[in-house]
């Protein structure tokens, strides 16, 4: 169970805690998946999804409807997904999901960050084997949950990894079973908090404090970006 652990201490240290840069990169999932399966979310999984994690977060239900209208309206943008790799300040790895418009602009912004930031971008393929795509699911533990039969419940939907912490239950599966754990959880009428496609560094490496802080700049910069949607690193 050291995966679910791991995750939630990772979670624990987050850094979006800012929501004016949260809030536009929630309601650009919720565009990508109205634009890509619809406005209605009873018939779009995905939105679903997209509006299930910005609530988590707070995102207000204005902004939720303003992000569906603009993506079912004649003036919707496209957004093209672009992953980068690198490594920053002390060998630390860096991999960076972004959603853009604009491919030449994000090409330029990410390349710049590193480069200002004691970093450089490698090879798309080169880092990706050093972290494993997992989906993650949180929900609460109720009273009449036996958390033995729903683990039994769940494995034939992809289950690897299941803990509970003060009352937070954690699911773990391979990001290739994430409908299959989405779906199995709506048939069992579990309320989610959270469903997301996360990247977990498979060999986690400690840093100083204050190599922590040294990397954390370029990481920063990384977040602020309006294109960039999750930064994840080889952090322990």
């Amino acid at each position: 169970m050291g995966r679910a652990f791991e995750y939630r201490k990772a979670a624990k240290m987050k850094r979006w805690g800012n929501m004016s840069r949260v809030f536009p990169k929630l309601a650009k999932a919720i565009e990508i998946a109205a634009k890509s399966g619809g406005g209605d979310p009873d018939m779009n999984p995905a939105l679903r999804t997209a509006i299930l994690n910005a609530k988590a977060q707070n995102l207000p239900k204005t902004n939720i409807e303003a992000a569906i209208k603009r993506a079912t309206g004649k003036d919707a943008k496209n957004y093209t997904d672009v992953n980068f790799e690198g490594k920053g300040p002390y060998g630390v790895l860096i991999f960076v999901e972004c959603a853009t418009d604009n491919n030449t602009r994000t090409v330029a912004n990410v390349k710049m960050y590193f480069n200002k930031n004691g970093g450089q971008v490698v090879p798309t393929g080169s880092l990706e084997f050093m972290f494993d795509r997992k989906a993650i699911f949180e929900f609460d533990k109720t009273e009449e949950m036996d958390l033995e039969e729903l683990e039994l419940e769940l494995i034939d939907s992809g289950l690897e990894e299941l803990e509970e912490e003060d009352g937070l239950c954690i699911a773990i599966a391979d990001f290739t079973d994430f409908g299959n754990m989405n779906t199995k959880f709506e048939e069992l009428g579990i309320e989610l908090k959270k469903a997301e496609l996360k990247r977990i560094s498979n060999n986690p490496q400690e840093y100083t404090q204050e190599q922590q802080e040294e990397i954390g700049k370029l990481l920063e910069k990384l977040e602020d970006d309006d294109d960039v949607q999750a930064v994840f690193t080889n952090i322990a």
